[in-house]
C-alpha cells in the first residue's frame, strides 16, 4: 500500500480538509495515475453531506478525472507509462454478469465498485475518489482521452459528458427532432453541446433569464424562462425528447406536457426528494418517463472520441484544492459556468 494526499470530508456535512489515504499497489490488471485534473460534480456535494443517505466516512469525492499513466500491470496492454487516461464513476465491476457483457457494467448484478463512497469487488476496501494525488484502477475502466482536447476541459466528460450523451444516443436523437434540456449547469450545458452537435433543434429550460445568452452561446436555438408558470402553455406536445438535469424538486408534469406523443423525458438529475407524478401526464399521450445512469465504458468511450472529432468539452472554471469548500458553496448558488475543475498541481505542491 501506498499513502497519499488527498482531501475529503470526515463526517456528513463537514467541510473538506486535508487526509492521507492508502492506494492499493498496481495488479497484473490495473494502472497508476498521477492525477492532473478532477472535475467536481454536484453528486460529489450530495455524496459528502450524505443527503442520498448510506454514505461512508471519511469520504474523499471525484470522479471525473483525468491524469498521466505512471505504472501499468504486467497483463496491461492498452495503456503505457506516461499516456493520458481518464476514470470516471466506476473502479471495476464483476465482468461477468449479463449486463456487464452487454457493455452496461454500470448495471452491474453485483454493483459496481463506484469510484468513491463504494468499496472495491471485495466488498470491504474503500473506494476514494479524484480529489487526491494518484488512483489505482482496472484498467478494463480507464478511458483514452483523445490527443487535442484541454485536459483540465476533458475531465468533466467523465461524468457530466456520458450522463448527457448516454440519453441522446439511447432515445436515437436525430438531426430535425426537437430536444428540450431543462436546467443549463454542469449536466445542462453539455446537453446542449450534444444536441446541437447532433443537429438536433435545442430548446433551454431555465428558471434564470440571465442565462438566455450563454444558452444560446452553447448552442441553443430557443430559450424558456420557467420563472412563470405560464411559460410551459405554448409549448404543448412540441417536443420529441426531454434531458432532464435538474436536482432540486421542481414540477415534472409541467415538462411532461411538452412532450409530443410517444415522446420521453429523461431523468439524469437527482432531486433528494421525492417528486409527485400524475398518471394523466403519462398516459393520454404515450408519454415516457425514464431515467438513465451514466454509461457503460464502450459508451464513455465513443462518447469521448465522439468529442475529439467534433472538439467539445466542458466550459469550466479551474480551482485549488484549497478552494474546494468555497467551491461546493458557490455550486449551490449556481454560480459557475459550467463546471469546476481542479488542478491537482495545487494538492502536490500545497
Amino acid at each position: 500500500m501506498t499513502t497519499v494526499r488527498a482531501w475529503g470530508a470526515r463526517a456528513a456535512g463537514a467541510p473538506l480538509e486535508p487526509l492521507s489515504i492508502e492506494r492499493r499497489e498496481p495488479g497484473p490488471h490495473d494502472i497508476e495515475l498521477d492525477v492532473l485534473f478532477c472535475g467536481v460534480c454536484h453528486s460529489d456535494v450530495h455524496q459528502a453531506r450524505d443527503e442520498w443517505s448510506g454514505a461512508t466516512f471519511p469520504m474523499v469525492p471525484g470522479h471525473e478525472i483525468v491524469g498521466r499513466v505512471v505504472r501499468v500491470g504486467s497483463a496491461v496492454t492498452r495503456f503505457k507509462p506516461g499516456d493520458h487516461a481518464g476514470v470516471g464513476c466506476m473502479v471495476d465491476a464483476c465482468l461477468a454478469c449479463d449486463p456487464c457483457h452487454d457493455h452496461h457494467e454500470q448495471c452491474c448484478e453485483r454493483g459496481p465498485a463506484f469510484t468513491y463512497n463504494s468499496t472495491e469487488m471485495d466488498r470491504v476496501t474503500p473506494t476514494h475518489g479524484g480529489y487526491s494525488t494518484r488512483v489505482v484502477v482496472r484498467d478494463h475502466f480507464a478511458l483514452r482521452i483523445p490527443d487535442g482536447l484541454d485536459l483540465a476541459a476533458a475531465a468533466p466528460l467523465l461524468c457530466a459528458g456520458i450522463t448527457t450523451y448516454s440519453p441522446l444516443r439511447q432515445w436515437n436523437l436525430r438531426a430535425g427532432q426537437r430536444v428540450g434540456v431543462v436546467g443549463l449547469g454542469g449536466l445542462g450545458h453539455m446537453a446542449v453541446k450534444f444536441a446541437a452537435s447532433m443537429g438536433a433543434r435545442v430548446t433551454v429550460f431555465s428558471s434564470s433569464k440571465g442565462k438566455e445568452d450563454d444558452a444560446r452561446r452553447l448552442g441553443a436555438d430557443d430559450f424558456v424562462c420557467t420563472a412563470s408558470p405560464s411559460a410551459f402553455g405554448p409549448l404543448a406536445s412540441k417536443f420529441d425528447l426531454l434531458v432532464d438535469t435538474v436536482s432540486a424538486a421542481h414540477d415534472y408534469n409541467a415538462y411532461l406536457s411538452t412532450l409530443r406523443p410517444f415522446g420521453t423525458m429523461v431523468l439524469v438529475g437527482a432531486p433528494a426528494e421525492p417528486t409527485g407524478l400524475h398518471a394523466f401526464s403519462l398516459i393520454p399521450a404515450n408519454r415516457r418517463l425514464a431515467g438513465s445512469m451514466i454509461g457503460g465504458i464502450a459508451e464513455t468511450q465513443e462518447m469521448l472520441d465522439y468529442c475529439g472529432a467534433h472538439g467539445i468539452v466542458a466550459d469550466v472554471e479551474r480551482i485549488a484544492i484549497q478552494q474546494i469548500n468555497e467551491a461546493y458553496a458557490r455550486m449551490l448558488k449556481s454560480d459557475v459556468r459550467y463546471r469546476f475543475v481542479i488542478d491537482l498541481a495545487s494538492l502536490r505542491d500545497g
